[in-house]
This record gives structure tokens, C-alpha cells and sequence, in this order.
């Protein structure tokens, strides 16, 4: 009782522990605390407000993309002259074979019957072509008046819109108001290729070599990059030439996209030189530059391993091969897929090294293979943002929201990838 009583005496004698100094660093630190969570709300908030700004004007700005001013003319092919069945109309050269029976005349005539000499004259010259193509997908067409909805020019497209000359806004006013002229889904923005006029112009060719080079792309730098990682991290002894080469991965990892682009134009074009713009070139010099994020997340996944998974596969007898390719391998494998995400994501929309080795060319059809003259999507963006014309502003736009949609599906598929190979331990 003593030891007590003295004890309690001494907690006396030292006074309270929450000193008013105590309070105000307690309160000062609480303070700081608070204001670090605002900061860090607001920092959250701020680039919400910037992404769901930047991503609803761009979807405002590109549904005008996916849509086209269209005339209404109806064609009858009974007095048009037009001769074809579906034997004909099936064989390759038949579009050829419907321009050297006059369609483009045929068209004309109807559209200056329908709209008046001034609105045929702002049809589009090229708009023949959706009648041959209709044709062809439907013979039975030939023989019968069907109704077509012409592509218009770009000045009365510009008209519709309420730009252009003070005649043209006039007639495409008048037109509109005969319900003759009208903005119209444009599907055929998905199934056709660049163009002079973004009344023709569509994104198919290059989001097909977009495709194409992306299947290169990964073709060359997964594998590689995945066995360079395994060798790096289980094989490699460790001696100053690997730290040099780990050094040097690590740098080409934070090298500028452009120099890549050099090096495909110096070696790859100087190797094949008839291939310049296609889309085996372009997954080359992509991959790279893609290579180095694979290896470095690679080697990242495999040391994530734990080591007692090798050392169970030891200890029942599997090779030092089994442990690597049965065990550690499929482990990592989701780690090795995320950095792949990563590598992709930043070669589908890179464009200065795809400049250099020619990919910026007009081209008016899509590739037919890894070999063809070929574009692809950030490229097609960049040559439509340069245009004057406020078609194509909305075309890019579009553009846009095609490109982030296969970037989306993309990593998709990815990701699903990664969650199928994904085991835990």
C-alpha cells in the first residue's frame, strides 16, 4: 500500500501528460492531416472535371463525325438503261462494268430531275459509287424505282451546318425544308477509307492497319520481351555485363518514341525497302520500343514469386527448366500481361515513329495484308486535324472515339487474359 501511495504521489508531482503545448501540436498535426485529405479530394475531383470535360466535348464534337449530309434522289432503272443480273453483278469488276454502262450519267439525270440544276450540281461526284455498290448487294434493285441518299458535297454539307457562303446555306436551307436534304447516320464512316472530301471519307483502312500493325507489334515484343525477362532474372549470371544490359534496358524504356522511328527508317527500310509505310514495318519499329516496358515488367512478376514455390518444385524432383516454365512462369504470367497493357497502350497511339518510316501516305483503300501500303488511327487523326475543312474537325473527332474504343477493347481483352492466368498462392 505504501508503493502505491508513493507511486501515485509521484504522478502527481509530474503533472498532467496533455500539456496545453500537447494540445496544439495535436491539433496542428490533426489540422495538417485534414487538409492533406481536401488536397487529395480535390486533386481526385479536378481530374474528373478534366477528363469527363475533355471526353464529353470530344463525343459532342464527334457524333457530327458519324453523320453526313445525304440528298434523296429516286432512280428508275426500268428507263435508266441498266443492264446486269447476279451472275455479273457478283464478279469483281463489276462496279467497272456499271461505270462503262453510264451510271454516273444515270445518277446525274435523276438527282438534276429530283433537285434542280443548282442541287444536282452539289451531289457528290463520287456518289455514284454508293449506287453501283448498292447494286452489286442487291440485283434485284435494276428493273424497279428505289430511292437513294446521295452523299453532298462538302460546301453544302458546310451549308447544312450553317457555314459556308450565303447561297449555299439558301439552297441547303431550301433543300432541307423540301425534306430533300437531311444529316443521316453515316455507317459507311466504319467500312470505307480516307478521301479528298470527309462527305467519302472513312476510318476502315486505318483502323485495319492499325490492327495489322498491333498484331506485329505483340507478335515480336511479347515473346521476346517475356524470354528475355526469364533469362535475365532465373539464367543470366550476375556480372557486369548483365548489370550493363539491365542498365541499358531500363534508358531505351524513357527513350523518346522518335528514335525508334530513326532506327526503323535506317534499318528495317534498309532492309526492305519496297515495304515503306506497310504495316510490318510499323509493328517492328513498335516493337521496339515496346520491348523494353515488357522486360522490366517481366523481371518485376518473376522476382514477385515467391521463393518457396521454386524451392516445393525442387523438393518433388521437377528440372531447373520445369520450375521455370511449369511454376514460375504461369505465376508471373499476369504481371507480364499487365506490362504488356501498358507497352500496347502506348504503341497504339504513337505517330512519330510511324512519320518516319512513311505510315502519314494518303491511302484510298485498305491493306490486304502485313505487307500492303497501310495508315493507322493516330496518323489518320493527325492528317485530319491538319485539314481546313470543318467536315473533317468532326471526323476527327470521331475518329477519336474509334480509337479509344479499340484502345478499350483492347486492353479488354487483355485484361481477361490476365485474370484467366491469374492463380494465387
Amino acid at each position: 500500500m505504501t508503493d502505491i501511495a508513493s507511486s501515485t504521489a509521484s504522478a502527481h508531482e509530474l503533472g498532467p501528460t496533455r500539456t496545453p503545448e500537447f494540445e496544439k501540436r495535436l491539433a496542428k498535426r490533426y489540422r495538417k492531416e485534414r487538409n492533406f485529405k481536401r488536397v487529395g479530394q480535390g486533386a481526385i475531383i479536378f481530374s474528373v472535371a478534366v477528363l469527363v470535360f475533355l471526353l464529353g466535348n470530344m463525343f459532342i464534337n464527334g457524333i457530327g463525325g458519324f453523320q453526313r449530309a445525304e440528298l434523296e434522289v429516286s432512280i428508275d432503272f426500268a428507263d435508266a438503261g441498266i443492264a446486269g443480273d447476279e451472275t455479273s453483278l457478283a464478279e469483281p469488276r463489276a462496279i467497272q462494268m456499271l461505270e462503262a454502262q453510264g451510271l454516273p450519267d444515270v445518277v446525274q439525270f435523276f438527282a438534276e430531275k429530283e433537285l434542280g440544276e443548282v442541287g444536282s450540281a452539289e451531289v457528290s461526284d463520287e456518289a455514284w459509287r454508293d449506287v453501283a455498290l448498292a447494286l452489286t448487294q442487291d440485283p434485284s434493285l435494276l428493273g424497279k424505282t428505289e430511292t437513294f441518299y446521295l452523299p453532298a458535297s462538302s460546301d453544302l454539307a458546310s451549308g447544312l451546318a450553317g457555314e459556308g457562303s450565303p447561297e449555299m446555306q439558301a439552297l441547303a436551307k431550301d433543300l432541307a425544308a423540301s425534306g430533300k436534304l437531311a444529316e443521316n447516320w453515316d455507317a459507311g464512316f466504319l467500312s470505307r477509307s480516307d478521301a479528298t472530301s470527309p462527305q467519302s471519307a472513312g476510318i476502315w483502312g486505318a483502323l485495319k492497319g492499325s490492327i495489322l500493325t498491333m498484331i506485329v507489334t505483340f507478335v515480336l515484343a511479347f515473346p521476346i520481351g517475356v524470354m528475355a525477362a526469364l533469362y535475365l532474372e532465373e539464367y543470366a549470371p550476375k556480372n557486369r555485363w548483365t548489370d550493363l544490359i539491365e542498365v541499358s534496358i531500363n534508358n531505351l524504356a524513357a527513350v523518346p518514341s522518335i528514335i525508334f522511328g530513326l532506327l526503323g527508317l535506317a534499318v528495317f527500310l534498309w532492309l526492305f525497302p519496297n515495304l515503306r509505310s506497310a504495316p510490318l514495318i510499323g509493328g517492328m519499329t513498335l516493337a521496339l520500343m515496346t520491348m523494353p516496358v515488357i522486360v522490366i515488367s517481366g523481371r518485376n512478376a518473376i522476382k514477385a514469386v515467391p521463393p518457396s514455390i521454386r524451392d516445393g518444385a525442387l523438393a518433388v524432383g521437377a528440372s531447373p527448366v520445369q520450375v521455370v516454365f511449369h511454376h514460375v512462369l504461369p505465376l508471373a504470367m499476369p504481371g507480364m500481361l499487365t506490362g504488356t497493357i501498358i507497352g500496347m497502350a502506348r504503341a497504339l497511339g504513337e505517330t512519330a515513329p510511324l512519320l518516319l518510316i512513311g505510315m502519314r501516305a494518303f491511302v484510298a483503300t485498305p491493306p490486304d495484308g502485313f505487307t500492303s501500303p497501310s495508315t493507322v488511327l493516330p496518323m489518320q487523326i493527325f492528317l485530319w486535324s491538319d485539314e481546313i475543312d470543318r467536315g473533317f474537325v468532326e471526323r476527327t473527332s470521331a475518329a477519336i472515339i474509334v480509337l479509344l474504343l479499340f484502345l478499350l477493347l483492347m486492353n479488354g481483352v487483355a485484361i481477361y487474359l490476365r485474370n484467366k492466368f491469374e492463380k494465387s498462392w
